[in-house]
């Protein structure tokens, strides 16, 4: 699919976010992101996410990260804040997933020029300064980061902001229709995802149980937790909601310099995507 001017704003922006997610993915799942993370003494993959994504917002503690995050269990929140800042303090953790990430990115895209990455991060980077960040917790912290001095650097930050912005706009969403963390969790297992890939979120098996009824009692699931289909079209409704809410950087954009930068990140994500496992729990669709 290519962006046109016919393209609706929600569809431009999903199309953008499969090819910028997978560029701030490589910090969840290369080997050299985490290395990176253990050299400051954030052993331990949730230490290294946890002290990562929530640096921006500086030294805080559990609550700001239990809301902003969304699907956390409480508990599990606060078993990582905010003992992770004795470890590493915030910025110093900043330091290290961007030195994580932009080494991950070398690694995987040594072979496109270096011509074709600084476009990239322009354009990126542009899309990511008309991201408005209002409402927008995560996506606001980030955007006030300063800029990289090389192109991967301001290419991962730019990508890193733009899906904060949309993840801030998907939880504005759930919460407008009514879904809790657990429920949202236990409708995208009934669906499309793997229980094993969101069952390590810190929620006990029955708080799942009890979601799943709650789902069943709205006629989102049945009985035996299959989907339904005013399920299927309630959650819709919240995918369109978050897509349209990530539209604004696209349209600032402009139909000729959104799809040039796709065909941009098109190689970018596919070299990711190495490192990304097909059923992660981000919800990408694979390539």
């Amino acid at each position: 699919m290519t962006v046109s001017t016919a393209d609706e704003p929600g569809q431009t922006a999903r199309l953008m976010w499969t090819h910028y997610e997978p560029v701030h993915a490589v910090t969840y799942f290369h080997p050299r992101a985490r290395a990176a993370y253990e050299a400051v003494g954030l052993r331990g993959y949730w230490r290294g996410y946890f002290a990562g994504r929530a640096a921006p917002l500086g030294p805080t503690g559990p609550a700001p990260v239990v809301a902003a995050f969304f699907t956390f269990a409480p508990h599990m929140v606060a078993r990582a804040l905010p003992a992770v800042w004795q470890l590493a303090g915030p910025e110093e953790a900043l330091r290290s997933r961007l030195t994580g990430a932009v080494q991950a990115l070398a690694e995987l895209v040594y072979e496109l020029p270096e011509q074709h990455l600084a476009e990239a991060a322009e354009l990126l980077s542009a899309a990511a300064d008309e991201a408005g960040t209002a409402g927008r917790v995560l996506g606001s912290a980030n955007a006030a980061l300063p800029r990289g001095e090389y192109p991967l650097a301001r290419l991962w930050q730019a990508a890193t902001t733009l899906r904060e912005h949309r993840g801030d706009g998907h939880v504005a969403a759930l919460v407008a229709a009514d879904l809790d963390p657990v429920e949202a969790l236990a409708w995208r297992v009934a669906v499309d995802m793997p229980p094993a890939n969101l069952l390590g979120r810190g929620w006990s098996e029955q708080e799942w149980a009890q979601a799943r009824k709650r789902l069943a009692d709205r006629g989102w699931l049945t009985s035996d937790g299959k989907p339904t289909d005013r399920g299927r079209a309630g959650f819709r409704a919240v995918e369109e909601a978050t897509d349209h809410a990530a539209a604004r950087p696209w349209q600032a954009l402009g139909p000729t310099l959104t799809e040039r930068l796709r065909e941009l990140l098109d190689p970018i994500a596919v070299a990711a995507h190495r490192v990304i496992p097909p059923d992660s729990p981000i919800g990408l669709p694979a390539r």
